[in-house]
């Protein structure tokens, strides 16, 4: 099947660039793929929402019924301890970090919402479809295959097999989110990440809450540091109050830590425990659980954004902003620039080009002037930990943004890989911690089913190993195999007899909540994420 347009990923980046080819020319044909069983079901964000993206894309948003019905209305900053707590006044604060004029949303309905929009422009809109791999055209991309349904373990054909489509555009954008698999091959087979920083992750683990009517109060915004994570790790959290007595509650691991013991889901559940968060959850019910990982390289780690015949959007690139914890604006705002880059080229009669043009406009643009002031923030919390990059991250960023991206810094590397960080289980001591209570904290399997996550067994695993005996042989002795512990939804196990002997690698990839955290920290980068079947993983609500 052929179009103008071929777009991977019904997100924000990918529905905000479907929606202006067709608001630039109608004629336009534009086809959005999306893995999910519908748009929405694997998006997983904070979120707190700068709506510029929105104002860009649709300025009369608010006619049109867009789901931003919860404004900002308190901004609270939290530096933790383990029993107490101290207030960060917001007055010494950049304005940048501000979320005055923001909501309080669930970014699955804001893309549910802007696929409808897309339909009505004419938009095809395919949930269900995952896009599994590239057609490639001599050395441009021209397309993908999507739709594979019905293998068997083995990869060979079962009874009920259907083959993959092959859809072919003038210029295909690839819109997959965090780590996606198509655009990691694109990285490495075009070298875009060749003369910039190493990309950077965080994992981030949220759970709806519903919460008592008395403690509920819409539109506060609350983010903490500290306490439980302290020295072990960087990171922290968001509590963000919607509506319907909803909350969502969030805790982010950067995913450069050393001690291979840390195990990030229990300092979720641990940190809820804190006498600041507890008194909200108590006599509540959790609703519903996820967790997905985060760029946090910033603008050192922004590859190159374009290929021939195509380009990388939103966080298939890396476009969240650290410090603010927010990315979706620029998600939207990259989408329009790629839309307006392929429309100027596909009216000038070209195709299958290379379109610097995008590539300007975001480093030119407003999504550069977002991302430069705030580059040095995640590198110094990495080298010198939160209290300095407190006070000279903070420093950093009022100078960065009263001179338009300057820094007395520069612009600071990140160094190692996330998985290169991963320190030798032998040189810590691990880490105790306290059993789940059932009330405020959960065990991992418990929650997993509240991210209602199904895959059909029959399939082929889509976590592949590409040396099956590193696990056993060389993860388990060097690091205690950390894949028991980094994956929030436990898929990965080590097991063995009941005598203790026999250990044994077990991959339950029905548990999978496409986080892709376990391709990015194994330390040796064995674990592959490859997309299932489409239809399966994650149906995340109101998430």
């Amino acid at each position: 099947m052929d179009y103008d347009v071929v777009i991977v990923g019904a997100g924000p980046a990918g529905l905000s660039a479907a929606i202006r080819l067709k608001q630039l020319d109608p004629d336009l044909s534009v086809v959005v793929l999306e893995k999910g069983s519908e748009v929405g079901a694997h998006i997983l964000s904070g979120a707190v929402l700068d709506p510029v993206g929105l104002d860009a894309l649709i300025p009369d948003w608010k006619a049109k019924g867009a789901p931003l019905d919860t404004p900002v209305t308190d901004d609270r900053f939290y530096l933790l301890g383990r029993s107490g707590e101290i207030r960060i006044p917001n007055w010494p604060m950049p304005k940048l970090m501000s979320n005055h004029g923001n909501y309080v949303v669930s970014m699955g309905n804001v893309c549910r919402w802007l696929a409808g929009q897309a339909e009505e422009l004419g938009v095809e809109v395919f949930p269900g479809m995952a896009a599994s791999a590239l057609v490639y055209d001599g050395d441009r991309v021209a397309g993908v295959v999507a739709g594979e349904f019905g293998l068997e373990p083995d990869r060979t054909p079962g009874p009920s097999y259907e083959p993959g489509m092959e859809l072919r555009g003038k210029y295909v954008m690839i819109a997959e989110g965090v780590r996606g698999s198509l655009a990691r091959q694109l990285i490495t087979k075009y070298e875009l990440s060749k003369g910039h920083e190493p990309q950077k992750f965080g994992l981030g683990m949220k759970e709806l809450w519903e919460v008592r009517p008395e403690v509920h109060k819409a539109g506060l915004v609350m983010h903490t540091m500290g306490w439980p994570l302290g020295k072990n790790a960087g990171g922290g959290s968001f509590i963000y109050h919607l509506e319907g007595n909803q909350v969502y509650v969030g805790f982010v691991v950067h995913l450069n830590y050393e001690n291979p013991h840390l195990f990030p889901y229990m300092e979720f559940q641990r940190f809820k425990h804190h006498p600041l968060i507890a008194p909200l959850l108590e006599g509540g019910r959790r609703v519903a659980y996820g967790a997905r990982a985060i760029t946090e390289g910033g603008w050192q780690s922004l590859p190159r954004l374009t290929f021939p015949g195509g380009m990388l959007l939103g966080c298939s690139a890396g476009m969240v902003n650290v410090p603010r914890i927010k990315g979706n604006h620029n998600a939207m705002l990259s989408g329009i620039a790629a839309a307006e880059a392929a429309h100027a080229a596909i009216a000038a009669g070209r195709s299958g080009d290379e379109l610097t043009d995008y590539e300007a406009a975001v480093r030119e643009g407003p999504i550069g002037r977002d991302l430069k002031p705030v580059r040095n923030v995640k590198p110094l919390w990495s080298r010198f930990g939160l209290s300095a990059s407190l006070a000279l991250g903070g420093l950093d960023m009022w100078i960065g943004s009263l001179t338009g991206g300057w820094s007395p810094f520069g612009s600071i590397g990140h160094g190692k890989t996330d998985a290169e960080a991963t320190g030798r289980a032998a040189r810590f001591e691990p880490i105790d911690y306290p059993r789940p209570d059932g009330k405020l904290s959960f065990d991992r399997l418990t929650n997993v089913a509240f991210s209602f996550t199904n895959h059909a067994e029959e399939q082929p695993c889509h976590l592949t190993l590409k040396d099956p005996d590193v696990p056993i042989a060389i993860n388990l002795p060097r690091w205690d195999e950390p894949a028991q512990r980094y994956c929030p939804a436990g898929v990965y196990e080590v097991v063995r007899d009941e005598d203790g002997g026999n250990p044994r690698f077990v991959i339950n990839f029905q548990n999978c909540v496409h986080c892709k955290t376990c391709d990015i920290k194994d330390p040796l980068q064995n674990i592959v994420w490859t997309t299932p079947q489409g239809g399966d993983g994650p149906n995340y609500p109101n998430m």
